[in-house]
């Protein structure tokens, strides 16, 4: 599967970097499925970083080898995902150690949900019915170096 990543510099070889900013799956280097996605990350970065050139990198990732990697999957945005995604945004610590987090990726529209429902405005259960509605792209967290061994890097392109 080809998998793209947004960034406002070619990044032919991915790293584990730590953030500034707690973001939903942890410390890793993310990507996703979607090409418009990586193209709209990729401005987002550059804006921030005020330099360089929204460059979408693209990754073929074979996913064969999700068999050897501790993978988690949130098919949805359900409770279990709302959860995970809280802890990491409070820089909690998660109790598994996983290779690969795989799951839908908060945009602009549920941001103000989970920020609503970690300041206590409402319950998990009316925060997940906010979210179910949503159509939300997927995000590939890569956490550790074992998980990164399996992406190939295929190429750059400015956006």
């Amino acid at each position: 599967m080809l998998l793209y990543h947004g960034s406002n510099v070619e990044v032919s070889h991915p790293k584990i970097c730590k953030r500034l900013r707690n973001l939903d799956f942890g410390n890793g280097f993310y990507l996703t499925s979607s090409k418009k996605q990586a193209s709209k990350w990729s401005k987002s970065v550059t804006r921030r970083k005020r330099k360089g050139e929204p460059t979408l990198n693209s990754y073929y990732f074979d996913e064969s080898f999700l068999s050897n990697l501790n993978v988690l999957k949130f098919n949805t945005a359900d409770e279990n995902w709302l959860e995970f995604v809280v802890r990491n945004r409070k820089g909690l610590p998660i109790t598994t150690q996983y290779d690969l987090v795989i799951g839908p990726v908060a945009n602009d529209s549920t941001l103000d949900v989970i920020n609503d429902y970690m300041a206590g405005r409402f319950n998990k259960k009316i925060a997940v019915e906010l979210l179910m509605p949503q159509n939300l792209t997927d995000q590939y967290t890569f956490l550790t170096q074992n998980a990164l061994q399996y992406l190939v890097f295929k190429g750059s392109e400015q956006v």
